[in-house]
């Protein structure tokens, strides 16, 4: 006995769900990228409202320490360029490498030289907790926490405030 189905409908025929989305990862434009702390910056790919986690480019510039932190989920990224490790590990990663973060491990991430460093397309799977070198919770960032950086960045730099609405899912 065949089944009649209904024709599958598209994404701007269901309430709620939003287009699919394709641009360049690397912005032309620099205001696209946020600053986050000190020579680190952030280009939004996606924000998931729903499940609590976003892709992101992240972008240092100089050498340095920039944050000890762990997630309570997985993360997964890929370097695009430059070099960086994390203390607690012996690999250096370059372009080309994937890493996986597992849920709750301690990172420091470290660039040792000042050359641009694009790493991380990152995919984080929940928030981040910035910790100190005893583990003691310092702050944290969440999906809704860099929205509203985002947010105020490109209202500041002139491209709106609701620029960052077209990587919110």
């Amino acid at each position: 006995m065949d089944i009649a189905l209904p024709p599958p409908a598209t994404a701007l025929q269901v309430p709620g769900v939003i287009p699919d989305m394709a641009f360049p990862a690397i912005p032309e434009d620099e205001r696209v990228w946020v600053p986050e702390r000190d020579r680190v910056w952030y280009r939004p790919l996606m924000f998931d409202t729903v499940g609590g986690g976003w892709t992101i480019l992240l972008r240092v510039r100089r050498a340095g320490v920039y944050s000890r932190h762990r997630h309570p989920g997985p993360v997964h990224g890929y370097t695009i360029k430059g070099r960086w490790r994390y203390l607690e590990h012996e690999w250096v990663a370059q372009a080309g490498t994937y890493i996986f973060e597992p849920p709750g491990a301690v990172h420091t991430l470290v660039v040792d030289n000042d050359d641009e460093m694009i790493g991380f397309f990152f995919n984080v799977c929940g928030i981040t907790v910035f910790v100190d070198e005893q583990g003691n919770t310092t702050g944290h960032e969440d999906t809704f926490t860099r929205i509203r950086m985002a947010r105020e960045h490109y209202a500041r730099v002139g491209l709106g405030a609701e620029f960052v609405d077209q990587f919110i899912r």
